[in-house]
Formats: C-alpha cells, sequence, structure tokens
C-alpha cells in the first residue's frame, strides 16, 4: 500500500481502473463514499412524507420494544 493510503490499479492502456483503500487511515472516507452510493441507488424510490416516515419509525420500534 502506498504512503498515502491508496493504491491505484492501472489496466494495459494507463487508464486507473480501480483504487484499494486503506481503510486502517481513511476509514471515514470510505464510509462517506459509501453513504453515497446508498443514495444514489435509491435516487429512483418512490418518496414518503415525512409524517408517514415518522409514523412507520414509531410503528417499528414499538414491534422491536
Amino acid at each position: 500500500m502506498k504512503k498515502n493510503g491508496f493504491q491505484f490499479l492501472i489496466d494495459d492502456n494507463g487508464n486507473k481502473t480501480a483504487v484499494l483503500i486503506d481503510l486502517k487511515k481513511h476509514r471515514r472516507l470510505w464510509e462517506d463514499f459509501y453513504d453515497l452510493m446508498i443514495i444514489e441507488s435509491r435516487r429512483e424510490e418512490p418518496r414518503v412524507q415525512w409524517q408517514t416516515a415518522k409514523k412507520r419509525l414509531r410503528e417499528k420500534m414499538r414491534r422491536h420494544a
């Protein structure tokens, strides 16, 4: 692993195709990146009104209490 905590994988044409991240050094960066991937994957899901979401969370908490 490089000193900065990143190592790039390069294809035959010299293009960066992937990156290895030292999670000991960059755990928070990875967590932020992962959160953004989840947000992007859910972008097309139907929206729920805040009151409906809050009601569902309360019901879920009651079932698990």
